[in-house]
């Protein structure tokens, strides 16, 4: 999901905190509250934890970041789960651990947020953009399948804004020895046909951005059943020092998570059905009121969305953006089409990443929104329609 705002502009910050009492009604002269894009469910447990983290004094590379790793690999249901710094990480190093490389080619949705294609290019390897549908924003699986060379490595399946990718039609779409990867950066606590999102490729990559369902302010993990590809990744994280600590086989980075931020969504990990069900609710009351007017996200049937963002498809979006923020409510594009981007604008025409570029609209978004936000949300948007 995107974190940054159109063609290089940045919104204002998620703030942290749950919401408090909702303020009176404006009346005359009185100024309306605004509606923040998005607002982290966190609170008095995440205070306690991260306070009782200071009271040790050990702030990195301690029990925090075993113990969110463990809670992180049973709420995915993998065997291993191994936190890092940011979702840019995550996908970063989960392609350092395959090996990828000068020569190779990993193909990325051409919708979606840069850092998918960045991670390859920063490995040497070459971002190969395959065009999504603009209704569900998703890689389109033949186009993924004509995409496949002799040089294709892997394909990075991207679950934007946390609808799950139609895994089992990607499956059939590439050779075997072609590896799926998820981005799942927005997907923690989705599922497809029963298996949670991170689950299904061979390893998948989150993120903790305080846009997601459960943050750590900033922070990412790999998730994978693979026991080596996890030890790699755990390597490739602390500079590529072995286990003993006493030999680099090969160097690595600084993408560790502190203990701190760790202690910060253990309480939320804890929660997370909670989180989910109260982030389906708000989705709800947004479906029910704009169904009718506009393109309204969904998951395929028998799949649970993920609800990272509400983002919903409009002709007027740009028109919409504008009016929403001049009332103090905060909206934001969906993400980028890769292909519009200086880095990315040899890699060919793909029209349905630019209409969904041109039309998605992300609504204020969060498990602590009430049906009022949402009215005046959907009332202002409806003008647009």
């Amino acid at each position: 999901m995107s974190d940054t705002g159109p063609e290089g502009t940045a919104p204002r910050a998620a703030s942290v905190g749950r919401a408090g009492p909702r303020p009176a009604a404006a009346g005359a002269g009185q100024e309306r509250a605004g509606i923040r894009l998005a607002r982290p469910d966190v609170g008095e447990a995440e205070l306690a934890a991260v306070a009782d983290v200071l009271a040790t004094g050990q702030l990195t590379m301690g029990p925090q970041v075993e113990a969110f790793e463990a809670g992180l690999a049973h709420a995915v249901g993998t065997a291993e789960a191994v936190a890092v710094s940011s979702g840019t990480a995550a996908i970063h190093l989960a392609l350092l651990a395959l090996g990828i490389g000068e020569g190779d080619e990993v193909i990325v949705p051409a919708y979606t947020f840069p850092a998918t294609a960045n991670a390859v290019e920063l490995c040497r390897g070459r971002a190969v953009l395959v065009d999504v549908d603009p209704e569900t924003f998703l890689a389109r699986p033949e186009l993924v399948a004509e995409a496949v060379t002799r040089r294709t490595r892997a394909v990075l399946a991207v679950h934007l804004f946390g609808r799950p990718v139609e895994w089992e039609e990607l499956q059939t779409a590439v050779p075997q020895e072609v590896v799926l990867l998820e981005d799942a950066a927005g997907a923690l606590g989705a599922t497809y046909r029963g298996t949670s999102c991170g689950a299904l490729g061979l390893m998948g990559c989150l993120s903790f951005h305080p846009r997601k369902i459960v943050t750590t302010g900033e922070g990412g993990a790999v998730t994978t059943d693979e026991a080596e590809l996890a030890g790699a990744v755990r390597r490739l994280r602390h500079h590529g020092i072995t286990a003993g600590g006493f030999d680099i086989p090969a160097p690595g980075l600084n993408y560790r998570l502190a203990d701190v931020l760790c202690a910060l969504g253990i309480p939320q990990l804890e929660r997370l059905d909670a989180l989910l069900d109260a982030r389906e609710r708000v989705a709800g009351w947004y479906t029910e009121r704009l169904e009718p007017l506009v393109g309204t996200p969904g998951a395929s049937e028998g799949d649970r969305h993920g609800w990272q963002a509400y983002v919903v498809t409009l002709d007027r979006r740009d028109e919409a953006l504008a009016g929403l923020r001049a009332e103090g409510i905060e909206a934001q594009i969906g993400t980028y089409a890769v292909n519009r981007l200086s880095a990315y604008r040899d890699r060919g025409a793909f029209p349905g990443a630019d209409a969904a570029f041109a039309r998605a609209l992300a609504l204020p978004f969060a498990a602590t929104l009430t049906e009022d936000d949402v009215d005046r949300v959907t009332t202002a948007l409806a003008r647009f329609v």
